[in-house]
């Protein structure tokens, strides 16, 4: 693993017991990105999901409540023994860097694949896009959630806005501080390596919160009613 992707994981392992304590109630995680990111799904009922990146399970857990069989994977070895823990025997749960190919998942195996707000800890997409196409059956179904890349451009204070560049921000919305790392890139950098490896774009959403969200952040929660901090997007495989 290069440094970057090292100080990744190492955020989430010291990370993952705070973060699957407060997940369900973390406002942007549960009442900002999870209700706008599964409305782009269609009934999962019956279906074969990939949950990629899956942290501690708590899509997972919400899509099996649902019917769905579901397959997920994180980088983070803590965050894989949490899903696994937060679902018991259902679901099936494995450690994997997913800036690598799948080779543990078969051709044409998922109706859908899920990925929340996980890309942005991947420089280049071109690996991971294809993967994706290559599990997905016919027609099937991307719903991806990531950082916006205007709200990304302002926050970090960049000025290569064209650039994708390593950046770095303290958390301390799960109790402890972390330093984490991710990729900044601009809205080209996010689409294209969809179209360019066999997706069009089905529907994109720049989320606001729920009313929940209010009760828990009232100050970001009139914040992201005046701008988005994340990006919803539904890709269909064209063949």
């Amino acid at each position: 693993m290069n440094s970057i992707k090292n100080k990744i994981v190492a955020a989430y392992e010291e990370l993952a017991e705070h973060y699957d304590r407060h997940i369900d109630t973390k406002p942007h995680n549960a009442f900002y990105d999870r209700p706008n990111t599964l409305a782009m799904l269609p009934e999962v009922a019956g279906k074969t999901i990939l949950d990629a990146a899956c942290g501690p399970g708590k899509y997972a857990e919400i899509l099996l409540s649902q019917g769905a069989s579901v397959t997920g994977f994180d980088i983070s070895p803590k965050m894989v023994h949490l899903a696994k823990q937060r679902n018991g025997l259902q679901g099936d749960f494995f450690v994997h860097d997913f800036s690598q190919p799948l080779t543990q998942l078969e051709d044409q195996s998922f109706d859908m694949v899920l990925c929340a707000l996980a890309l942005h800890y991947v420089e280049d997409w071109s690996v991971t896009i294809r993967e994706f196409y290559r599990v997905l059956k016919s027609r099937g179904i991307l719903v991806l959630s990531i950082e916006h890349p205007f709200y990304e451009y302002t926050f970090f204070r960049s000025e290569q806005y064209f650039s994708v560049e390593n950046v770095q921000c303290i958390w301390r919305g799960f109790g402890i501080p972390v330093e984490v790392n991710s990729f900044r890139r601009p809205l080209e950098a996010c689409l294209g390596p969809l179209t360019d490896h066999g997706f069009y774009i089905d529907k994109l959403v720049e989320p606001k919160p729920t009313a929940e969200f209010a009760n828990y952040d009232p100050k970001h929660f009139q914040e992201l009613n005046q701008f988005p901090a994340f990006l919803c997007i539904r890709a269909i495989k064209k063949n």
